[in-house]
C-alpha cells in the first residue's frame, strides 16, 4: 500500500514540476517581471470560457509598463520549457479609451493576434515543445497606446482537456501606424469544438493542424 502511495505522490509531483509560467517580458534591452501579472501558481486555465482565458487565474498585479516601439521585438520568457506538446499564440489587446494597460481587465473585444507557432511533420511535433521563450515582432502598422501583450501555451497531451498557459504583460506601443486589425473577445474567440483542441495527437498521429483562434495580423 506504501509502495502504491509513494507512485501516485510521484507522478502528482512530476505533474506539477511540468507546468510553468510565462514570467518575464524581453523588449529590446528591457527585461521585466514586474511588467507582466504574475499568475499564483504554475496550474493551466482549463475552462476555455472562464474569465480566467483572459491573463490567467487571479493574477498579482503588474507594477510596470514597458515601452515597446512598433516593428521591435519582444519575447515572453518561461521558468521553465514547454513541457507539454501544443501550439502556442501571442495576442495584443487595445486599451480602450479612457483606461490604461493597467487598469484594464482584458474585457471587449479589442484582442488580435500577432503570432502563433503550430505543428511541423515528418515526424509530427510543435515547434514550440522544448523552449523556454516565444519571441515576435510588434507589427509596424500596430497604433501607438497602451496594450496588454498575451502569451498562451495550449497543452494538448490530454484529448479533449486543453491546458492553457497565459500570461499578460502591460506595454505601451510607440511610434506606431494606423492599422485596424479584426479584434475579438478573451474568453470567447475560441469554441470547445475547434479542432485544435479536440484532436488527440498521439493516434493517429496528425498530418494537419490549425492553431485555434483567429488568423495572425501581421500589419
Amino acid at each position: 500500500m506504501k509502495l502504491i502511495s509513494l507512485a501516485v505522490v510521484a507522478a502528482a509531483s512530476q505533474a506539477v514540476s511540468a507546468h510553468y509560467i510565462w514570467s518575464t517580458l524581453i523588449a529590446g534591452s528591457t527585461q521585466s517581471s514586474a511588467a507582466v501579472r504574475q499568475p499564483p501558481t504554475n496550474s493551466p486555465v482549463e475552462a476555455i470560457t472562464s474569465g480566467a482565458m483572459t491573463c490567467g487565474a487571479s493574477p498579482s498585479p503588474a507594477t510596470e509598463t514597458v515601452d515597446v516601439a512598433a516593428g521591435s521585438t519582444v519575447s515572453f520568457k518561461l521558468d521553465n520549457t514547454v513541457y507539454h506538446p501544443g501550439p502556442a499564440a501571442v495576442y495584443l489587446g487595445q486599451v480602450p479609451t479612457g483606461q490604461t494597460a493597467a487598469s484594464w481587465d482584458g474585457s471587449g473585444a479589442n484582442w488580435f493576434k500577432i503570432a502563433e507557432w503550430g505543428a511541423q511533420f515528418n515526424p509530427f511535433k510543435f515547434i514550440i515543445e522544448g523552449q523556454g521563450q516565444v519571441t515576435t515582432t510588434i507589427p509596424q502598422a500596430t497604433p501607438s497606446g497602451e496594450y496588454l501583450l498575451r502569451v498562451e501555451q495550449i497543452g494538448l497531451h490530454v484529448a479533449g482537456s486543453p491546458q492553457y498557459y497565459i500570461s499578460c504583460a502591460q506595454i505601451r506601443v510607440t511610434n506606431g501606424g494606423s492599422g485596424s486589425p479584426t479584434k475579438v473577445s478573451i474568453p470567447g474567440y475560441v469554441s470547445t469544438t475547434d479542432p485544435g483542441l479536440t484532436v488527440n495527437i498521439h493516434f493517429p498521429t496528425p498530418t494537419a493542424y490549425r492553431v485555434p483562434g483567429p488568423a495572425p495580423w501581421t500589419g
